[in-house]
């Protein structure tokens, strides 16, 4: 395969960012479940004060919106749309499948970045790649078939996660694209302005409230905004100009294991036999896949791989 992401050094290892990401989003899902507001008014203010942080620090790279061509805008759009689809699809989840299989069958975002790359970028993935896929999906059909046996409530749930998961891809691959030409800064704040529109346009289309929540919604919605998002999401995008799509969507395997010892610990949700196996189908099969992705990586060219450390 050939390496897709660009050459540039890092200004720090890929290593720091990458472990504090993967510590912020394991608090996403706690954080939705903390919530008593509707899903769709959570994302919308997570995305909002997110915008309000960065504008402040804007600057320059602000002052280059008008270099962005028709082309780009149309992108950005895009990208927002499929990121305000993902927090949708994501955080409803929650509200019918435990943490522990929202959070696992998310993990299977790398899959989807893989067919995607494989079509948008000509990379073609190594036979154990492959298997990989193939044991991470083996791992998502045994939760979802222990969910169904549980309840018809949680499997649709499990199928919410899915199709978020599939959302959050196309997202990561328009952002691939697009970053070559605009700085990570713009393309999040842009971004994360369009998903917040976008939240607020369905809000509005479905007759959900937006004000009137009280104050321990409002300290969950800033929490939403500093910790997985600032602390996750923008280091991600931040980091797609200098490692590959694939390892970036590989941290979204911390945020299965936090959460569910958070969900354990917090809301009492213990682990099925199901989950556990189907886990670890899941994680095996993505440390797999990451591996071959390593080692092709290598034997084409260097784009600072991570320690072993961070990627096992």
């Amino acid at each position: 395969m050939q390496a897709s992401s660009g050459t540039a050094k890092p200004p720090l290892s890929p290593a720091i960012p990458l472990l504090i990401g993967m510590l912020a989003i394991s608090f996403a899902p706690i954080l939705v479940r903390s919530s008593d507001a509707p899903v769709s008014v959570q994302g919308m203010y997570r995305l909002l004060f997110t915008f309000l942080v960065m504008l402040p620090f804007g600057g320059r790279q602000l002052r280059e919106l008008h270099t962005i061509s028709r082309k780009d805008w149309l992108l950005l759009l895009a990208a927002g749309f499929f990121l305000a689809l993902h927090f949708l699809l994501w955080m409803a989840s929650l509200t019918y499948t435990s943490i522990a299989s929202s959070t696992i069958l998310l993990a299977l975002e790398p899959v989807f970045v893989m067919v995607g790359a494989y079509f948008l970028f000509k990379d073609r993935p190594g036979r154990w790649a492959i298997v990989g896929m193939l044991t991470a999906l083996v791992g998502a059909v045994g939760i979802g078939s222990g969910d169904i046996g549980l309840s018809q409530r949680a499997f649709f749930g499990d199928t919410l996660s899915f199709l978020g998961a599939l959302a959050v891809a196309v997202n990561m691959l328009i952002a691939k694209q697009i970053m070559r030409r605009v700085s990570s800064f713009l393309y999040s704040f842009i971004v994360f302005g369009v998903t917040a529109a976008c939240f607020c346009v369905y809000n509005v289309a479905m007759g959900i409230p937006m004000t009137g929540y009280p104050g321990r919604e409002w300290l969950v919605f800033v929490l939403l905004a500093i910790v997985p998002t600032v602390f996750g999401h923008m280091i991600f995008n931040w980091l797609l100009k200098y490692v590959k799509p694939t390892t970036i969507s590989m941290t979204v395997l911390a945020e299965p294991v936090g959460a569910s010892i958070l969900g354990m610990l917090l809301f009492r949700e213990m682990v099925t036999g199901f989950q556990l196996i189907g886990g670890m189908f899941i994680i095996a099969g993505l440390v797999l896949y990451m591996r071959a992705e390593k080692q092709t990586a290598a034997a084409t060219i260097p784009v600072d791989p991570l320690p072993a450390a961070v990627i096992e």
